[in-house]
């Protein structure tokens, strides 16, 4: 392992040699799979008053990120059975199959089902991604990697919104999602051509690149149980049984966690689940972080479109302004290192914190759409994202090096299930606020005024909480 005061390469060794093909390819995974979600954010508006369903708007990301834990969680199997290439374009056709059955789908219900096929593709994608970086690049590597990796939803900032904002404007969102059918085999078979075959990666075969044995099949189930338990108490009218679907996903959890302590196959790094320990910390960070981004811009472009009088295509480039902001904070922030590091760590939350209440405060009265209107809110909305990314690669670096001997591929697939099961139930939540709030009864501007407000205002305890999590992410652990 490499000192955490140590000075790391800069973005030339990441970017220039054989380094470069690899760096494209693991960002093109990440690059399609952020793409998706973007369009999807943007054309929901659009897909609802065509074919119904706004009670299971939120569902079309909740049952996404859901499949997508499941891929990820299994992905070290696939990987060492695989390799990287062929292990990228069964995803690729996977992710492909899955955009078709969205594009056709005749109602509410098919598109769910087309979202969950893509979710499985995508979740490999997103894993895949993810876990190369530990396998093709030095250790002193790590942080660039993970930031230009993540980087990739800057860059869906400017396609994902574009493609489906357009399309939506003429009628047609069922194109924006048969476009994504030819570039993910485009993808699949560049990266095939990029990433090393299956004898020939190191680390991405054997016990140790499944896991102790293979896939945590019974964790995955019950952490898959907890988002359906708080994505199905979202859409009850009830606030009984939202209580009591949230109730049942804690439960859920805490019995992954006993399980955990004594299992041969692993969800998650040995000592995770420790009371105190660095790698609690730092997982509690990541799924406060990515709750709050996920819980404010799945619902964004409608607030923009509702309220401020915004097309999907403006509401859409819009709301991608606290990914930008992520990217801007990764790149910009990576490279630190020793005390700048955890100082940065440390501030990281509190952008987030001053965007959320600015939101709570700008969204819910509405506009006239003028851009001085919107101006403080596109800033609130940047400022979350680069709260973000300043603590990302750090935090996903930390997890590598702090993952106990022999348990590395777990930590690598770890990364991706737990900010997608954050993603997951952060979706949810939102969307169990905003309808307890009264986006659907009485609905119109006054309901959606009340969810927008309620949202943005539960929500900034995430990055509060986070201020004091990160603290504990880099105090213990002894690195």
């Amino acid at each position: 392992m490499t000192d955490i005061d140590a000075q790391p390469p800069g973005w030339g060794a990441l970017l220039g040699g054989r380094n470069g093909l690899l760096s494209l390819a693991l960002a093109g995974g990440v690059a399609l799979h952020a793409i998706n979600v973007y369009i999807t954010t943007t054309i929901l508006p659009s897909v609802v008053a065509d074919i119904g369903g706004i009670d299971y708007y939120s569902w079309n990301t909740s049952l996404f990120i859901v499949a997508s834990i499941l891929a990820a969680a299994v992905s070290p199997g696939l990987l060492a059975r695989c390799g990287p290439r062929a292990a990228y374009l069964l995803s690729a056709v996977i992710f492909a199959a899955g955009s078709l059955a969205c594009g056709f789908a005749p109602s509410m219900a098919a598109m769910l089902a087309g979202r969950v096929v893509q979710g499985v593709g995508g979740g490999f994608l997103l894993a895949l991604s993810y876990a190369m970086i530990r396998i093709v690049f030095d250790e002193a590597l790590w942080p660039r990697g993970i930031a230009l990796v993540s980087g990739m939803w800057g860059v869906a900032t400017l396609v994902g919104p574009a493609v489906g904002g357009l399309f939506a404007e003429y009628g047609l969102w069922r194109a924006s999602f048969w476009a994504l059918a030819p570039a993910a085999v485009v993808f699949g078979v560049l990266a095939t051509l990029a990433l090393p075959p299956r004898d020939a990666a190191p680390g991405s075969t054997g016990a140790g690149a499944a896991g102790a044995g293979g896939a945590p099949m019974l964790q995955i189930l019950l952490l898959t149980a907890a988002v359906m338990a708080i994505s199905a108490g979202s859409v009850m009218t009830s606030a009984w049984a939202n209580a009591a679907g949230a109730l049942v996903a804690i439960v859920l959890v805490c019995l992954i966690a006993v399980i955990e302590q004594s299992a041969s196959r692993r969800l998650l790094p040995s000592g995770s689940f420790s009371p105190g320990g660095a790698l609690g910390a730092v997982y509690a960070s990541m799924m406060l972080l990515s709750i709050m981004v996920t819980s404010s811009e799945i619902f964004i472009p409608l607030f923009l479109q509702t309220l401020h009088g915004q097309t999907p295509l403006v509401a859409g480039y819009l709301a991608a302004a606290m990914s930008a902001g992520w990217t801007l904070g990764s790149i910009g922030g990576a490279g630190a290192t020793g005390a700048r590091m955890r100082r940065q760590l440390r501030l990281a939350p509190l952008p987030g914190l001053i965007g959320m209440v600015m939101l709570a405060a700008l969204v819910p009265p509405g506009s006239s759409g003028s851009w001085l209107a919107l101006a403080p809110l596109c800033a609130a909305m940047l400022m979350v994202g680069v709260g973000v990314g300043l603590a990302w690669p750090h935090l996903l670096t930390r997890v590598l090096q702090l993952a106990p001997e022999g348990e590395e591929a777990v930590a690598s697939a770890s990364l991706t299930t737990v900010q997608l099961f954050a993603t997951a139930a952060g979706a949810a939540l939102a969307g169990m606020v905003v309808n307890l709030a009264g986006l659907t009864s009485p609905g119109g501007a006054a309901g959606t005024a009340a969810a927008a407000l309620w949202l943005f205002g539960v929500f900034s305890v995430a990055p509060l909480l986070c201020l004091f999590t990160v603290r504990r992410a880099m105090r213990n652990g002894g690195r």
